[in-house]
């Protein structure tokens, strides 16, 4: 079926009926419909409506609870501990980049770590909350085992990604990236409409490198990005989110019925509040000019981290979404 053009705030609003209908009050509603109706808005198709059937799968499964709320377990001045739950993850992570913005207006940097969350869809969502609020903005999860160890014919590491946010005013930098080469959802997306990527995504069950997202869904052996030194930056941001959060490790994850009790950190800077705001524009303004100056080869673009999102964000709000008919029509029927 060819894809619908949707007007975003028709989206938002189908997405936050049903999760009304699904045990959300109106305001986590419409918050929760939003983060998920901007993934497909700016062009991030792999976490955005197509995930949320799974989304209200695990919550009829008992997996997310549509009630539950961070609760703090410790804090210092730039340092706070949150328990998540079980609830939903984007609120989860939502929350938690919120109060790592409110730390980091008082004293210049603010953590937090989370524990017992779920996923939280869009990573890069969070880059952008705090990007709005004029904030630097990391954050990284650990997940379930989907990755080999360098070497490895078996998962021991998690696709683990890694966020990074720069705020300018018109060339806001958004790095979103998992450590597999491929994020899952986007073999997932790449195995329902049979298509091979074009580049490697992973290995088959005799350990050669395969560019079929299928087979690699079917042993959960992404290929690191970076080769070994993904493999090795996955296992350092485990380790990082299991120790920060005092929450579950990718291995205790692994022994789950589904991927759930995720550990999650969360960190923002003010550049005013650490003296840096004055010179900052024009020197981001400055290492763009140069990296976006360099020689190209024939056809094709550079481009930095997030400048596609902003163009395909201005293109969807004024031409409508790109939905699946078929995942238009299962939304719609979830709404009785």
């Amino acid at each position: 079926m060819a894809d619908l053009l949707v007007p975003y705030i028709d989206l938002k609003n189908k997405l936050q009926d049903a999760l009304m209908q699904h045990g959300f009050d109106e305001e986590r509603a419409e918050l929760c419909a939003r983060l998920f109706a901007e993934t497909d808005l700016d062009g991030v198709r792999s976490h955005g409506i197509e995930r949320f059937g799974r989304f209200l799968d695990y919550i009829h499964r008992g997996v997310v609870r549509p009630d539950a709320k961070p609760t703090l377990l410790s804090q210092s001045v730039v340092f706070e501990r949150w328990d998540g739950n079980q609830g939903p993850g984007n609120l989860n992570a939502n929350f938690c980049m919120d109060r790592a913005i409110s730390l980091a207006s008082s004293v210049g940097v603010g953590m937090v770590g989370l524990a017992h969350t779920n996923h939280w869809m869009r990573g890069g969502s969070y880059a952008w909350q705090a990007i709005a609020q004029g904030k630097i903005g990391i954050c990284f999860t650990n997940t379930t085992p989907n990755m080999p160890a360098w070497g490895s014919k078996e998962p021991k590491l998690g696709n683990n990604p890694l966020v990074i946010g720069i705020p300018h005013p018109t060339k806001p930098i958004v790095l979103d990236m998992a450590m597999s080469q491929f994020a899952y959802g986007k073999l997932s997306l790449l195995a329902a409409q049979g298509k091979e990527a074009d580049f490697p995504v992973g290995f088959d069950q005799r350990g050669q490198m395969t560019k079929e997202p299928g087979t690699v869904l079917e042993n959960n052996l992404a290929l690191p990005a970076g080769l070994w030194k993904g493999a090795g930056l996955s296992l350092m941001l485990d380790l990082l989110g299991t120790l920060l959060s005092g929450g579950k490790s990718t291995h205790e994850i692994g022994k789950e019925p589904v991927e759930t009790s995720l550990s999650q950190v969360f960190i923002a800077l003010d550049p005013q509040a650490l003296g840096l705001a004055s010179e900052m524009d024009a020197r981001i303004e400055a290492i763009l000019k140069d990296y976006l100056g360099a020689a190209v080869f024939e056809g094709k673009r550079v481009t930095y981290p997030g400048q596609k999102t902003l163009e395909t964000r201005i293109n969807n709000l004024k031409n409508g979404v790109p939905v699946s008919q078929k995942t238009w029509e299962n939304l719609l029927q979830t709404i009785r």
